[in-house]
């Protein structure tokens, strides 16, 4: 095999279909890994958020001031946003008459429940595109590889005699597809699974911050008083 024979060369070198399968996947892999940084930083945020939230909530003060603070910032997110759905709602069914504890209480819990669902949405997106590059990628390079080696054997058919000098290259060739194909999709599955462990532990610490708000909204609206956090 000549020593020349090296990666850039081989590609292109290829045949019209195994250049558009390497393509493909470079398009993907980059796309991914688009993703991947993004995502990182979206959840890197929504933990730290959900982490100084809650600090603040905990720290004994008037959940009627934290409402306001949350309600002033530009834009709120994660249990932030649970949490001023809830509260408002909760505020609003409260100054309504005939209204009771359950009412209000159930009122709360919908709009915390939406409110979850939207940034559940807003942290799931682009998931799925990682876990389509993970489990795509592979069949989509040893697409190339076959159709590479194929077209390898096809012209070593037309020759009267045939030596691994003239079939390496093209095998060659299409043995790089498969590589590529490994490159997109290994980084894209080990970002998924990470990435959705994080998002399913953030949902966790929503419902438990729901249910405990919950069980603070359900005594203030029993004592008939303004929810605070000092409420044993």
């Amino acid at each position: 095999m000549n020593s020349d024979l090296d990666v850039i060369r081989l590609i292109l070198e290829a045949s019209v279909v195994v250049q558009l399968v390497m393509g493909l996947l470079v398009i993907a892999s980059l796309a991914s890994w688009a993703v991947i940084f993004k995502k990182r930083s979206v959840l890197s945020r929504a933990q730290q958020e959900a982490d100084h939230f809650e600090a603040n909530f905990w720290s004994g003060g008037d959940l009627s001031a934290l409402y306001r603070n949350v309600e002033q910032k530009r834009e709120a997110s994660g249990m932030e946003w649970i949490f001023q759905y809830g509260y408002r709602e909760f505020g609003r069914r409260r100054q309504q008459a005939g209204n009771t504890s359950a009412a209000m209480l159930d009122g709360a819990r919908r709009a915390m429940r939406v409110a979850q669902l939207k940034e559940m949405d807003r942290l799931e997106h682009n998931l799925a595109m990682l876990a389509t590059v993970g489990s795509i990628s592979p069949y989509v390079g040893l697409f190339g590889t076959v159709w590479g080696i194929m077209s390898a054997f096809h012209a070593l058919g037309n020759v009267q005699q045939a030596t691994l000098a003239m079939v390496a290259p093209g095998i060659a060739e299409a043995l790089i597809a498969t590589a590529m194909g490994l490159f997109a999709a290994i980084p894209a599955v080990i970002a998924y699974n990470r990435y959705a462990d994080q998002v399913q532990r953030l949902e966790v610490r929503y419902d438990a911050f729901m249910e405990e708000f919950s069980t603070i909204l359900e005594r203030s609206a029993s004592s008939s008083r303004p929810a605070q956090q000092g409420v044993a």
